[in-house]
């Protein structure tokens, strides 16, 4: 096993767990979109990156970054949902950084993935973001779930809605923007949505909901990697079809539950 296989499996794997965990946050508010759309955000980053001669994930997460913030505060003024803002943000971004790539091979690995771009490094880097993304995405949950419940009784708890979607939305951008390099601009908003999904079917209880997103999340990305050293293919689209093994899995568990019952 390789060196950048290895690497792209921790990365995988970290990433897996906090896109799940942070991604049943978002399919409680149903803002599936959301996590989706951020993803494409980064591109025009990640063609700057290339251009100018920089780590394109770093252009990439400073473009998610930026664009988070402006979202919030557009949507703070406006009243529009961020469903709203961030559809029409990730049209724009998507065409500028599809213009912007000269190099197809380039632009391929920025949609789609490239583990052989994945270094210890990243690996690292992965692994303490993920890290962070759960702790933090855990302090803030109650507090999500009180304003989904009523946003009246939250702020009567001295709970700042504005605050606390802004510190979300980032944990979203910082989550995509490690994950890109694995699954690509184009297939990573997968992450954050699909597990959480799968686990909202079949879970009974608030913990096991948790558990099972984080946990579906990091088995797609794992076994995502692995087919990808195997076939040598990009990793993208084999991270995307597992999950939707395990997500059909699931369904047919349920669906013989019902039958059964």
């Amino acid at each position: 096993m390789s060196e950048s296989l290895i690497f792209s499996l921790i990365v995988g794997a970290s990433v897996g767990l906090a896109a799940g965990y942070l991604g049943s946050i978002m399919v409680l508010e149903k803002m599936a979109l959301v996590g989706d759309a951020m993803s494409h955000v980064a591109l025009p980053g990640l063609a700057l990156g290339v251009l100018l001669g920089f780590n394109p994930l770093l252009g990439g997460f400073l473009f998610l970054f930026v664009s988070a913030i402006l979202i919030w505060h557009i949507s703070r003024v406006t009243k529009l949902s961020f469903e709203t803002l961030v559809g029409a943000a990730f049209t724009l971004a998507l065409a500028i950084g599809i213009l912007l790539f000269k190099n197809l091979d380039a632009l391929e690995a920025a949609l789609f993935g490239d583990i052989a771009q994945v270094t210890v490094l990243s690996a690292g880097i992965a692994i303490a973001v993920s890290v962070a993304v759960i702790v933090l995405t855990r302090l803030i949950y109650k507090k999500i779930v009180l304003g989904l419940i009523s946003e009246e009784l939250a702020i009567s708890k001295g709970i700042s809605i504005a605050k606390t979607n802004l510190l979300y939305l980032l944990l979203v951008s910082v989550t995509v923007a490690i994950g890109i390099q694995i699954t690509g601009t184009l297939l990573v908003g997968f992450l954050v949505v699909t597990p959480a999904a799968a686990s909202r079917i079949i879970s009974s209880n608030m913990s096991r909901y948790l558990a099972l997103s984080a946990t579906f999340g990091a088995i797609s990305a794992i076994s995502g990697v692995l087919l990808s050293g195997y076939f040598n293919v990009l990793p993208g689209p084999l991270v995307v079809i597992s999950g939707v093994v395990i997500f059909v899995i699931v369904l047919l568990i349920r669906w013989r539950k019902k039958i059964e019952s």
